[in-house]
């Protein structure tokens, strides 16, 4: 029997949530990397040297600088995401003139991930703002642009609303949409079709294909979710870590100057600790899932691969 709707969201979000942990806890240092050589990238020649030198400079925790605001993205993101992700199917199925239990394409769940990230960037835009901060908070501190003193959730959360108000938590929020719908959309779509080729040359049902392909699968969707949009998320970082000094241009005008003052290769800075960090968070997403999920007393039945599918998503 299958559990009540309410119970299986619960089971959903619970999974979700202990899955996204275990995403963060395993990725943040290498995040921290990324966001630390994306806001200051003539400061480090390469990964290696800004993961050592955060070590030197500050230790272990310098590296999980963030974390607790990473945690609080990553619940509240999948929380939000799964209802929408579900409602945007339903949307594309009306659409598509399809009956409410049909099958989607490869291409229309893109198109419902792609959606649904729009609602989800709306309560992941401020708790990223305040990692972001906090991760780079040493830079700035050493560079003297900000004062010493903001290095907690709390004080960053007091600056952001004493300078900006409520809305000052949302600095970012066009770029993070922009990065969020073409990525979505790019992991979504590589993911599908990544499952729907092992199915095809395992001769059986994508839900069936095994732990190991389906956690390859998701490493490969985040994989090309970066490659597409990493520059977007390198201008976010820009614009919601240096308007701790001031109001930053836009989307368009601080990608610009980006590229005149910096080079094109300045918007990839960072991206080696991204692409690293994408297989063993969606390993450690999967493990968080595995230990978290309910398997159906029916030995008749697989195992319920949908939660997997849906929790996947943020391994990204």
């Amino acid at each position: 029997m299958a559990p009540h709707p309410v119970v299986q969201a619960i089971i959903d979000l619970s999974a979700g949530a202990i899955g996204g942990t275990a995403c963060v806890l395993s990725g943040q240092p290498l995040d921290t990397a990324k966001v630390k050589m994306q806001t200051f990238p003539s400061l480090y020649r390469g990964f290696v040297h800004c993961f050592s030198s955060t070590y030197k400079q500050v230790g272990l925790r310098g590296l999980y600088q963030g974390t607790s605001p990473a945690l609080m993205a990553n619940i509240a993101e999948n929380s939000v995401l799964f209802m929408s992700y579900g409602f945007c199917q339903e949307v594309v199925r009306t659409m598509a003139g399809l009956g409410t239990e049909a099958p989607l394409s490869d291409m229309q769940k893109a198109c419902a991930g792609s959606v649904a990230s729009i609602f989800s960037s709306l309560v992941l835009c401020p708790t990223e703002l305040v990692k972001c901060r906090l991760q780079a908070m040493y830079e700035m501190e050493a560079s003297g642009k900000i004062a010493k003193g903001q290095n907690t959730v709390w004080s960053v959360a007091k600056s952001v609303m004493k300078q900006n108000g409520p809305t000052g938590f949302f600095t970012g929020l066009t770029t993070t949409i922009a990065r969020e719908v073409p990525g979505y959309f790019c992991f979504f779509g590589a993911y599908e079709l990544c499952r729907t080729t092992f199915a095809d040359n395992m001769k059986c049902s994508k839900d069936d294909i095994g732990v190991a392909p389906i956690v390859f699968s998701g490493g490969f969707g985040g994989a090309c979710l970066w490659l597409v949009v990493y520059p977007f998320d390198c201008v976010k970082s820009r614009i919601q870590v240096m308007s701790m000094i001031g109001r930053q241009e836009g989307f368009f005008k601080t990608m610009m100057t980006i590229m005149r003052t910096e080079g094109v290769r300045a918007l990839y800075s960072g991206l080696t600790p991204t692409m690293i960090r994408t297989f063993p968070a969606n390993g450690a997403l999967f493990l968080g899932y595995e230990a978290s999920r309910v398997r159906d007393p029916s030995p008749s039945i697989p195992l319920c691969w949908c939660r997997f599918h849906r929790g996947i998503q943020r391994a990204h």
